[in-house]
């Protein structure tokens, strides 16, 4: 049975709202961190209060100790958004030599666990420089080699001198999976020896927009996870408009351009006709995702847990959720990169299915989540998750009692926080009456 508004789901919790439990006297608002995750700093402090508790952990790193470097480069970089349009932009090192592409392809981290993901990445070095993002038109020597480097499709030898050893610390964002130390270069040295074909042709096709390069690149099979690379990179676009772009937005950006894509072709699809689930779990997270008969629309909610990462307060959960109807939406979602990540997952099953649907996912945090490892953790749990059988159900009372059994949190709880469940329980669709005996009924 659903619970009442007053039945919080851990004993000692009183109710904010319909979405929102906490402590007796908490004065913050439950929904800020969820709302920031750093990138917006809406609590007024300069550096995000969480991140820097968990970058404190850093500590234990060994220090590098040295100016001069030589690795691999998965390949990989990163464009910072600080300062913007000067921003920093450089290449990840690994101190490994030979085949380090697996520290930054998130397509293959499925099945990781968080200590294996952070290891991956803790260990990889940035080097920075200071650039104008414009400058990605008239590139200096080493911008052009990082660019470049965001075009190989290998593993890449590294040179770096530095002006200082690198800094011990984990660079942490919700968005972008993290990385270890960093220090300025001097100088640097990229032995790209093999570029993608696709990526290549399309950084030297000056008169292709950035939307058409990526969708092409997309429909060649470039993995997103590359398209964000050169994108970020600068290196895609018409000539006279190639900007450099932060890695939190190029990932977002790409995101949002492909699942786009995708649903101008899902809107001229047939409807789906049956109820279909797919669950999952993978580093401590509960996906369900729901594909409801009839035209597009599109739902995603989150549900934090307390001592998650942007729910760090000991006595509250704190649930999200943004959606869009048929056409999509104009305005940023509130939750940020992950509906993006989400949308596109789910796009990519309803062309593979060749079916529109109704998609609602749902997400529930447990604390076992206490790093940010970036939204690669939804687009790609998420492509599992879609790509096993799915559960076909009955009705709409056997999809609430699946909701129910899934998840720790009251189903009530879920179909106050969601639309389109809500349209789907309280809407009765036209081809209903067209069923034998509708007229009695």
């Amino acid at each position: 049975m659903p619970s009442s508004a007053a039945d919080p789901p851990i004993p000692g919790l009183a109710p904010v709202d319909d979405l929102t439990w906490t402590v007796p006297g908490l004065r913050e608002d439950p929904t800020l961190c969820l709302r920031c995750r750093s990138a917006q700093l809406l609590c007024g402090k300069p550096v995000c209060p969480i991140l820097l508790k968990y970058r404190a952990f850093s500590r234990t790193l060994p220090m590098l100790g040295e100016t001069r470097f030589d690795g691999s480069s998965p390949p990989g970089l990163f464009v910072g958004r600080f300062g913007y349009p000067k921003v920093s932009i450089g290449p990840l090192f690994s101190p490994e030599h030979g085949s380090t592409e697996l520290l930054d392809s998130p397509e293959d981290w499925v099945g990781r666990s968080v200590e294996e993901v952070v290891g991956f990445r803790t260990g990889l070095v940035r080097g920075t420089m200071r650039v104008n993002v414009l400058d990605a038109e008239k590139p200096i020597r080493m911008l052009e080699e990082v660019q470049l480097l965001g075009l190989a499709s290998e593993s890449v030898e590294s040179e770096a001198e530095f002006r200082r050893p690198p800094r011990g610390r984990i660079a942490l964002s919700d968005s972008s999976p993290p990385f270890g130390p960093s220090a300025p270069m001097e100088n640097v040295r990229l032995d790209v020896r093999r570029v993608d074909p696709r990526l290549e042709r399309l950084s030297s096709d000056v008169h292709a927009n950035a939307r058409v390069a990526v969708g092409e690149l997309y429909g060649r099979g470039v993995r997103v996870s590359r398209i964000q690379r050169a994108f970020s990179a600068g290196t895609l676009g018409r000539g006279g408009r190639r900007r450099l772009v932060p890695t939190r937005w190029s990932i977002t950006a790409v995101d949002d351009l492909l699942s786009k894509q995708n649903l101008e072709r899902v809107r001229d699809l047939p409807h789906l006709s049956e109820i279909l689930v797919h669950r999952y779990t993978a580093l401590d997270n509960r996906w369900l995702v729901v594909l409801l008969p009839g035209a597009y629309r599109y739902e995603s909610i989150e549900a934090w847990y307390p001592n998650t990462l942007w729910n760090p307060a000991s006595g509250a959960i704190v649930m999200m959720g943004d959606h869009e109807g048929h056409h999509g939406r104009t305005t940023y979602a509130s939750i940020g990169g992950c509906y993006y990540a989400a949308r596109l997952a789910t796009s990519e099953a309803l062309l593979a299915r060749g079916r529109q649907a109704g998609v609602v996912v749902l997400r529930e945090v447990h604390p076992g989540e206490i790093l940010p490892l970036g939204v690669w953790n939804v687009r790609e749990h998420l492509r599992a998750a879609l790509l096993a059988p799915a559960e076909r159900l009955a009705s709409m009372e056997e999809l609430l009692a699946r909701v129910g059994t899934t998840f720790a949190i009251p189903l009530d709880r879920w179909l106050r926080s969601s639309a389109v469940l809500h349209e789907a329980r309280t809407q009765r669709r036209l081809d209903a009456w067209l069923e034998p005996g509708a007229a009695a009924r």
